[in-house]
């Protein structure tokens, strides 16, 4: 279904472009741009989810986080998809690395919601420079 370009959701979409992580509703409302109230940003998300701009990831504590994935293409953007949240910076982020799983007879898999939780990268490098 086509829909109609708003300001909103050019603003919207424009933060979560340029955003390298994952954000949540709140982190939006924060740095948007524009003023739009909550239910419009809920709107629009809503919107962008349902057309496949964007994916809706669930943290393991029910907080959801919304994301552009650039490296992902069409095919694992939804069935094949895992995250990592980070418990020192508290981002999510995509990762490029395929979900490998098996099932006994019967089970088909539509998609899969998996968040990683631990350090990231640039936190665990942070960590490490600091002990010394």
């Amino acid at each position: 279904m086509k829909r109609r370009n708003t300001p909103s959701k050019e603003a919207v979409l424009d933060l979560l472009m340029n955003s390298k992580k994952a954000m949540s509703h709140e982190a939006i409302e924060k740095r948007i741009a524009i003023d739009i109230d909550r239910a419009t940003i809920y709107r629009v998300l809503n919107s962008f989810c349902a057309d496949g701009l964007v994916h809706k990831i669930v943290a393991e504590d029910g907080k959801q986080y919304f994301a552009v994935c650039i490296k992902c293409d069409e095919k694992s953007f939804t069935n094949n998809h895992f995250h990592f949240r980070c418990t020192s910076c508290q981002t999510i982020e995509c990762l490029p690395v395929p979900v490998h799983f098996s099932l006994s007879k019967g089970y088909n898999v539509e998609s899969v919601n998996c968040v990683l939780t631990g350090t990231c990268k640039d936190c665990s490098e942070k960590d490490s420079q600091n002990k010394y």
